[in-house]
């Protein structure tokens, strides 16, 4: 990624040197720094930077005036203008005084995992709806750290951080933005409501709906595109796909359902991004069964996999019927396979197997499945015949006299919601 000055016409690559500080909070909280600093490399680099040096601090706690150790600050100096660095990427959040403290002691352009998250969203942001999100989660991040930009601004005048849908209000005054922010928000409200219509809509079809969720780069998108031939962008990098895609999946029997991929998780996702994306990422709410893809070729998979569990947790959608799809198997060693769990509810797939594909769709259709019933349906009522076909499983079908008689395998949810219409049909044993 080349970033030009205001000043000149020569073109300057983002060169930077990521920092890590291990405190005994984050100890405490069982995250993981080495995966965390692991992701940051791949962050920078879906960013487009050069990754020149990895600088690792433990302390007790984050320094108030540089978040680091001065003498790591004066470590991190030297180390900079050896390798020709221009950018320091800190791996954890820092204050605007922090940012300003830096940028004044090291000359170095300083930008930390949440603003770099940011600016990776604000350029896969393709609709109106995900363009309005990260621009509210930029600003709700920029709003209490304008004093430590202004350098860094009028320095460099893009690049990392400062790229995207909110790079023009910048230098605005904070009443302005926080206008902008009320005006986002606006628009945004608008966005959900649309988008509950659409869902009411689904809702009232008895529209099944099964929702793709992941670590980001676990092969939701490609899953999606194997399973439906849906057109959607696939690139082995983090957050590849933003905006959420939904399309029908046939299954088995013939039954359709609405498959959703949504935006992948990673941990440490920035407050106001989950916040801004918390529309989006609710999709997952409104889902009869939820698909794990874990990248089972990872030697980090079972963090991730608690980092998604947690962020489900979080939006209220832990206790959804689940099944886990361990993706990339063709990729694994076989040790790797051979500590995976398997059984009922766990899948271990290559999303390029189109065998893998049917078994996928086939417990999918099991789990959906829920008791089997028997309807007797007059021959004149094809509005009736076509909802169980579009609701349930017809296992079988016959006449009798002037009615129909169908064995359907129905779940109870789908049943409860359409029970007005079908109770009096149900044939008792």
């Amino acid at each position: 990624m080349a970033i030009t000055t205001h000043d000149t016409e020569t073109e300057i690559q983002d060169r930077a040197i990521l920092v890590s500080l291990v405190t005994d909070k984050i100890k405490r909280t069982g995250v993981d720094p080495e995966l965390s600093l692991q992701e940051l490399v791949q962050l920078a680099e879906t960013a487009g930077v050069v990754v020149l040096d990895v600088l690792r601090q433990n302390k007790e706690t984050p320094d108030s005036k540089w978040f680091i150790g001065k003498g790591k600050v004066e470590e991190l100096r030297m180390a900079a203008d050896g390798l020709g660095a221009n950018t320091a990427i800190f791996d954890q959040e820092l204050s605007g005084a922090q940012v300003r403290n830096l940028e004044e002691a090291l000359d170095l352009k300083i930008i930390d995992r949440t603003q770099l998250i940011l600016d990776i969203f604000a350029g896969r942001a393709k609709t109106r709806e995900g363009i309005i999100q990260v621009e509210l989660a930029q600003l709700s991040y920029l709003l209490p750290r304008l004093s430590g930009h202004g350098k860094n601004l009028s320095r460099l005048g893009g690049g990392i951080g400062t790229r995207g849908p909110g790079e023009s209000k910048l230098e605005t005054d904070r009443r302005h933005i926080r206008d902008r922010i009320s005006e986002l928000k606006r628009q945004l409200d608008e966005v959900v409501k649309t988008r509950e219509l659409h869902r009411e809509r689904r809702r009232k079809s008895g529209a099944v709906q099964v929702a793709l969720v992941g670590y980001t780069n676990a092969g939701k998108s490609t899953l999606l595109k194997q399973l439906t031939d849906a057109d959607v962008y696939i690139e082995n990098q983090l957050f590849a796909t933003l905006d959420p895609t939904s399309r029908v999946l046939q299954l088995p029997a013939g039954k359709e359902v609405v498959l959703t991929d949504t935006v992948g998780f990673i941990q440490n996702l920035p407050h106001d991004l989950v916040a801004s994306f918390r529309a989006t990422l609710e999709e997952v709410n409104e889902a009869n069964l939820v698909l794990h893809v874990v990248d089972a070729s990872s030697p980090m998979r079972e963090e991730q996999m608690e980092v998604v569990q947690s962020i489900l947790q979080d939006l209220g959608a832990a206790g959804k019927p689940q099944i886990v799809l361990f993706n990339k198997s063709d990729i694994c060693r076989p040790e790797q396979l051979q500590m995976l769990p398997s059984g009922p509810g766990f899948l271990k797939i290559s999303a390029f197997n189109p065998d893998d594909l049917t078994r996928i769709t086939e417990m999918i259709a099991d789990e959906l499945a829920g008791d089997t019933l028997t309807f007797r349906i007059p021959g004149d009522r094809g509005d009736l015949s076509s909802l169980l076909y579009r609701v349930g499983e017809v296992l079988e079908q016959n006449v009798e006299d002037n009615d129909v008689l169908y064995q359907v395998r129905l779940n109870k949810e789908d049943y409860g919601k359409w029970s007005y219409k079908l109770a009096e049909y149900v044939e008792q044993e």
